[in-house]
Formats: structure tokens, sequence, C-alpha cells
């Protein structure tokens, strides 16, 4: 239920960019399902040149809109609306996202009875209902990102030793410490907020919450996710090439590499950043020569050809 800034248990925050459909879905599912939880729910419109903000104005007036005049991405703007929450709470919502029945309720319980993870997180499924595991991952290291580089984690995905990063094996069906908690869906305390500073700003998409959930643990921290508080996640609907996402992404992951190895690490990681990416391309240059796949080849050397580019980070 909607509650004012000052009596209300969580802020909810949705950054928006051109995904006007599904925005209006996840607020209405939020809305619907939200239970005893007293929310106030502000949506951050990034400059969406799709009608974004003027549908959320017409279609849920009752929801505080800002519809910003250019994109400024998503770690920046959660920074922005946090800054001005008055709740003890603060909950990160995707916009394409289905909130489920009591996930709120119960993500907010398991948060105020598990005060040292810092951090909690949910189950995310996508629409048929199939686990969607991309809700939590183990932070990188030279092994897992060896195995990713060489197709272990590939070709053995459900075994957790070659597959640490995703916790191969495990389907999100028991509560469990986390390295990092994603930002779909992602619940903290205010104050931990401001002790941890908000986002990195120069994660500017992709890589901010794993940063954050890091300091966390700087500080004493564990995140944690329960299986109780479930959402449905598309995954990346704002981003529409593959080479657009993955660059980013690449980007993100070399940055929390420089921001959290041990620098004596960091050569090793590049060169298995590059081999990743060059074992990516050879395949999908080979599984070009027929006629399927030519499209695939064709973003994954945008990728590759960008390579100078996301080697250095952000």
């Amino acid at each position: 239920m909607l509650a004012t800034p000052s009596k209300a248990d969580v802020t909810v925050i949705i950054v928006s960019w051109n995904t006007r459909a599904l925005t209006l879905k996840a607020i209405e599912t939020l809305l619907e399902n939200s239970g005893d939880v007293g929310m106030h729910v502000v949506v951050w419109d990034n400059a969406s040149a799709d009608g974004s903000a003027e549908a959320v104005a017409e279609q849920f007036p009752q929801v505080e809109l800002i519809a910003h005049d250019e994109n400024i991405g998503f770690a920046k703007a959660n920074n922005i609306v946090a800054a001005t929450a008055q709740t003890e709470w603060l909950l990160l919502l995707n916009p394409d996202t289905e909130t489920h029945p009591r996930a709120i309720e119960n993500l907010l319980e398991f948060g105020k009875n598990n005060s040292g993870a810092g951090i909690v997180g949910g189950r995310t499924v996508f629409p048929d209902g199939s686990l969607n595991p991309a809700s939590c991952w183990q932070k990188s290291t030279p092994w897992s990102l060896f195995c990713s580089a060489f197709g272990l984690s590939r070709v053995l995905p459900d075994i957790e030793f070659f597959n640490t990063e995703a916790i191969g094996g495990w389907r999100r069906d028991t509560v469990r410490e986390v390295d990092i908690v994603v930002g779909c869906f992602f619940l903290l305390r205010r104050a931990l907020w401001e002790e941890l500073g908000g986002f990195n700003n120069k994660y500017f998409m992709y890589g901010e919450e794993a940063d954050m959930c890091l300091r966390a643990a700087k500080l004493g921290y564990q995140p944690m996710v329960t299986p109780d508080a479930q959402i449905m996640h598309l995954v990346g609907a704002s981003t529409k090439l593959r080479s657009e996402k993955q660059i980013r992404l690449l980007r993100a992951r070399m940055s929390l590499m420089q921001d959290h190895w041990n620098p004596a690490w960091l050569p090793l990681g590049r060169v298995l950043m590059w081999f990743w990416i060059a074992n990516r391309r050879l395949a999908s240059k080979v599984m070009s020569i027929g006629s399927n796949g030519k499209a695939a080849d064709a973003e994954w050397k945008k990728i590759w050809d960008a390579r100078h580019d996301w080697l250095r980070g952000y």
C-alpha cells in the first residue's frame, strides 16, 4: 500500500529507460502485491523516448514521478532519489520485473531478521516460471575467470566448482549467503546506504550493485537472499543489442577487478578477459559459416573490436 514519505516503511525506487509497457506492469504488480507494507514509490525516468514518463503520470498519478531530461544512468539516478528518502529502508526494483504476492513484505521481514546481511534480495524467475538464476552471484576470482575464459563454466554449468560466479547447481530455493545481490530486487537500510556513500557513479550501468555489496562486506556485512520473496525478472530489457550490453558488462567487470582484486592479480585478469572474448569471437565465427549464426557473429565482432575500450574499465 502507498504511504506518505514520512510514514512509509520503505522507499521503492524504479529507474526506467524506454521500457514503457514493462514499467507500467512493474508498478501495477508492485501495488497489487505489496502486502502489509507502507511504500513510497518513486519512478525516475531517464529521458525515455517511448512515452514512459507520460504513461506513468497518466496511469499512476499517486506515484512520485521524476522525468529527467537526460539519461544519467542507473547508479546516479538511484543516488539522487535515495538522497531525499525519509524511510528506514530502500528497495531498488527494476522496471522489467513483476512483483509476486507477499514478495515485498517477505523481503522486508527477512531484512529485519538478518541485520548482519546488510543487503538482501530474493528469488527471480522468467515469465514462464522457470528459474532466472541472475538474482545473485559470487564475486569473480582468477579461477572463475579462467573457467569462463576456457569454457569450463559453460560445459559444466551445474557444478559449482567450475561455475562459481553463478553458483552452479543451486536453484535459489534456500536461504543463502552470497557475495552479490543483483540490483533488480535489492533491499537495505537507508543508514547503510548512506554509510557506503550510495552507488559509485562511475558504474553507469551494470556493476554498481556488485561494487556496493563488496564494499559492504569490507564493513563486516554478508549479503543474503531468500526464496520466500520472489519476482519475475526479464533481464536487460532496456538494452536491445547483445554487443551493447556485453560491452557494458565487460567494462563493469574490469572495473570491479580494478577496485576489489589484489593489484598483483590484475595483469592475469586482463589476459583472461582477453582470452575469454577471443574464444567467444572464434566460436561465433565458426558458427557463422552456415546461414545461421551470422547475426550473432556480427555482435561478437563488435564486442571484440571494442576490447581496448572495455579492458580499461570505466
